[in-house]
């Protein structure tokens, strides 16, 4: 399959090129885009020498060449954040406000208050939450696999103008990922918790794959989808219990969330963007949610 290359060249930043970061810069690079990778000094050092490397089903393997920096020092058209919550506050120091400019932030975060905290450092009306359907991985520095069939980006921003959007939408279909600007920011954010919080809650409480919680935990799993479900639709959201349920029925069986292969690493995980976001909208809204509570209770109990 051919890939457009760029017309109208874009100069993109990528915070944190690991699984889904390094994906997005390589096929943004292979299209014709500059793009800025910024990471510690090994990391950068290695994509300098020797680019981003690419094993793809869907995108071919190909090795893209990019520039890496510990610190963003110009102004870019788009920097994409692709770090967890758990690393945020300090990746955020290789992107001083200044450099930035009037660059769109496109945050690939889990949760739904990130967009909240990214305008009171960056223009407000340049912060674009994007959610990203993808498993990706680097196995090692500058070196990614992408394993999955689709590769989709959802692009949001209420403030945001509607034209730098679609430019950069339009940049990222032609590069390889299918990409859509959604006109409903809360909306799309609350649509991936939807989905994202009793898959990753689950899967890591009783370290099992989906295939084995949507069977032997299938009445608490669907007591979580609707909790979820009800919040959503108290934060302005959708509220599809029967679709969410759905999905993860048409899931491999193996499949594992990136929180629970957080938890198996041995690395911090994303349990407050998650789990803690959840239930702060809930008591907000006053709508209870005791299979969460408990859940999200268990989990830190355990010393997550």
């Amino acid at each position: 399959m051919a890939y457009d290359t760029a017309s109208d060249p874009l100069t993109v930043a990528v915070l944190g090129p690991g699984g889904t970061g390094g994906l997005l810069a390589a096929l943004l690079a292979r299209a014709g885009h500059r793009v800025i990778c910024l990471a510690g000094d090994e990391t950068a050092a290695t994509l300098r020498t020797a680019g981003i490397q690419v094993r793809s089903g869907p995108f071919g393997d190909f090795t893209a060449r990019v520039e890496a920096d510990t610190e963003l020092r110009e102004p870019v058209d788009a920097l994409v954040i692709a770090v967890k919550h758990t690393t945020l506050d300090a990746a955020l120091e290789r992107v001083p406000p200044a450099a930035v400019g009037e660059g769109l932030v496109v945050p690939l975060l889990n949760g739904v208050e990130h967009p909240a905290a990214l305008r009171a450092r960056y223009r407000p009306d340049r912060v674009a939450p994007a959610a990203i359907r993808v498993e990706s991985t680097r196995v090692a520095p500058g070196v990614i696999e992408h394993g999955s069939p689709i590769a989709e980006v959802d692009l949001a921003g209420d403030p945001v103008p509607r034209e730098r959007l679609d430019t950069l939408a339009r940049a990222l279909t032609a590069a390889g990922p299918t990409t859509r600007v959604l006109s409903d920011e809360n909306a799309a954010l609350w649509a991936k918790m939807s989905f994202l919080a009793p898959f990753a809650l689950l899967t890591t409480r009783y370290g099992l794959p989906l295939g084995d919680v949507r069977t032997r935990h299938r009445e608490e799993l669907t007591a979580l989808v609707e909790e979820t479900a009800a919040v959503s639709s108290a934060s302005g959201g959708p509220a599809d219990p029967a679709r969410s349920l759905a999905g993860y029925d048409a899931f491999p069986a193996p499949t594992k969330s990136s929180m629970q292969r957080d938890a198996e690493a041995g690395r911090p995980l994303e349990l407050d963007a998650i789990g803690g976001a959840l239930l702060r909208a809930a008591e907000r809204h006053g709508v209870p949610v005791p299979v969460a509570a408990r859940v999200v209770r268990e989990l830190r109990d355990a010393g997550h």
